[in-house]
């Protein structure tokens, strides 16, 4: 991974990138100041710098030789760490050596930058071009050749960073879980690190196995997370009123503006441009499997992955990325809990550092599915207990492999469900308590995933029994979290109709559509962005002219009507009588 941290002087953006490579053991640290027998406050200024390295790290000097920075950056193996500080002194050095700050140059170490194979590569540069235009000829040249080496190593990179005032906004990418904690209003404390388990991203038809191997966080009721912006989200609405439309308005898809324009914080909110699915499958044993078969499920998330399917082929339309993760199996909840408390843990922190890292690499909007056997039993059981509803009104007909209903699995998984809620009749409510009885390993990662995006302002479609469970077991964590969902569709599924009431998500169609989780979404996302389109790019209506002050609006179209006449040319002209007044 190869990252860019920008920052004026004194912004701390050598800290920040000290920070990020602080996980590696071994740092190679290549300095690219040079020292000066004259200039005792940038000597120690150079001091400090080399007191904060650690003992491990070991410092490439390339102060007095630039040309050296490129052959360690090509000659970098993939276990190197390597921290580049910084390429303001770098082309000072370049200059001083050969005068040389021309494209060509720049050009070369982006290159140089761009073929490293450096397991992680961070690079500091000053970003000069916010403050005043130098006076001289060579602050000039020097602020316009920064300027063009930081576009072309920005260019190169994976990641670009700009510190200000010791605060980090990543302008693009970022880097992994690995180094980096998930940004947050309030973010989950490490807790005992428990069992990491791998899950499978597939996204352009190849398929990443990543084991998560951070810290585990610890999530607790009573979190503060970001709401949107309520004042954009009025705005986006009432300005939908002045469009010049030839009908009469957008309908039952004003709702989507104005979500749209609350989660993007202006009241005339784009399309969304870069999409993502996550599809999440978690399998179970017991009644809450009955009629499902891992089979199936193994089937479809092949599909997902190999890029067939229906879910793949609205993605494709729709333009999205699919990730499809592979989360922990749950064991009969009918007979004792379905997850313990750490797979609990680890899920949670999987889908907190999903959100985290679609909202570094751009992703406006998830899209959330399942394709696990027994989720939709589970999310059933979620909903009875915390709404105190009958599972059998909750659960839809289960639908076997080939097609045909079968009412004898239906009555199993009732019975199961039944069974899991008198074992836990006393045991407490709590949203953790909830995912280690009931939930499994993929309603867990799912609430993760809401609580993360929530917290990265990044809005949510669901449109299926496990995002809607999740969603309401996120509630107990945050209620914030509800406010950043947008439900397309209930797909006449009793469990989605009852948990989207009760958290007020209300769908904006009402088309009955049952894709499978995630599909309706999609099949819906070409829709919202219409209406979004049509909001942003639809011109304004001319203004219409002030009523004067004290005049009611009849009044002032008589007081206009008596101005015309007045101003008129007949109206001084005599009054002729008409032949037929005689």
């Amino acid at each position: 991974m190869r990252l860019l941290v920008l920052g004026g002087i004194r912004s701390g953006k050598s800290e920040v990138a000290e920070a990020l490579v602080a996980g590696s053991g071994r740092v190679r640290y290549v300095a690219t100041a040079r020292e000066s027998a004259s200039d005792d406050a940038w000597t120690a200024r150079i001091a400090a710098h080399r007191s904060r390295r650690p003992q491990t790290w070991t410092t490439e000097e390339a102060g007095s030789s630039p040309e050296r920075l490129a052959e360690l950056l090509t000659g970098a193996k993939a276990d190197d760490t390597i921290l580049v500080d910084d390429l303001g002194n770098w082309l000072s050095s370049a200059y001083d050596a050969g005068g040389d700050w021309s494209e060509g140059a720049i050009g070369a170490l982006a290159d140089a930058v761009r073929s490293c194979d450096a397991g992680l590569l961070v690079l500091v540069g000053p970003e000069v071009g916010l403050g005043v235009l130098p006076a001289t000829a060579a602050g000039r040249a020097f602020a316009d050749a920064s300027g063009l080496l930081n576009q072309r190593v920005a260019a190169a990179c994976d990641g670009v960073a700009l510190v200000v005032a010791g605060e980090v906004s990543w302008l693009r990418g970022g880097p992994g879980p690995a180094v980096q904690q998930p940004a947050a209003a309030v973010e989950p404390t490490p807790a005992v690190a428990a069992e990491p388990f791998v899950f499978e991203a597939a996204g352009a038809g190849s398929v990443l196995s990543t084991a998560d191997g951070g810290d585990t966080l610890s999530f607790s009721p009573g979190m503060e997370l970001p709401l949107p912006d309520e004042s954009a989200a009025h705005e986006a609405a009432e300005r939908l009123l002045t469009l010049r439309l030839n009908g009469a308005g957008l309908g039952a898809l004003v709702p989507i503006v104005r979500f749209a324009g609350g989660v993007q914080g202006r009241p005339d909110p784009r399309p969304f441009q870069q999409p993502r699915v996550l599809v999440l499958r978690g399998d179970r044993t017991g009644g809450f499997a009955a009629g499902d078969s891992a089979e199936a499920a193994d089937r479809r998330l092949d599909e997902v992955v190999e890029g067939t399917g229906t879910l793949a082929m609205l993605a494709a339309t729709a333009g999205a990325s699919v990730q499809a993760i592979d989360c922990p199996s749950a064991g009969p909840a009918e007979e004792h809990d379905a997850i313990d408390d750490a797979t609990v843990d680890s899920a949670l922190t999987l889908g907190w550092r999903l959100a985290d890292a679609a909202a570094n690499e751009g992703v406006d909007v998830l899209v959330l599915g399942s394709c696990g056997a027994g989720s939709d039993a589970a999310a059933t059981a979620i909903v009875a207990v915390l709404t105190g509803a009958e599972p059998a009104a909750l659960l839809g007909r289960v639908v076997d492999s080939t097609g045909f209903v079968d009412d004898a699995a239906w009555i199993r998984k009732i019975g199961a469900i039944r069974d899991a809620r008198h074992r836990i009749r006393t045991r407490s409510r709590d949203p953790h308590v909830m995912l280690s009885m009931l939930g499994g390993g993929d309603i867990a990662v799912a609430t993760g995933i809401v609580l993360g995006a929530s917290s990265r302002r990044l809005p949510l479609m669901i449109d299926g029994p496990v995002a809607i469970a999740a969603a309401l077991v996120a509630r107990d964590y945050g209620a914030q979290t509800r406010h950043w969902l947008l439900m397309p569709d209930h797909g006449d599924n009793p469990t989605v109709k009852l948990a989207a009431d009760v958290l007020g998500t209300a769908p904006f169609l009402s088309l009955k559509l049952a894709l499978g989780e995630g599909a309706t979404a999609l099949a819906a996302l070409p829709l919202v962005n219409t209406a979004l389109t049509i909001a942003a790019a639809t011109p304004l209506r001319a203004a219409v002219p002030s009523t004067p002050e004290g005049l009611g609006e009849q009044e002032h179209i008589e007081a206009e009507i008596q101005r015309v006449v007045a101003d008129s040319p007949t109206a001084e002209m005599p009054y002729v009588k008409p032949s037929w007044e005689d």
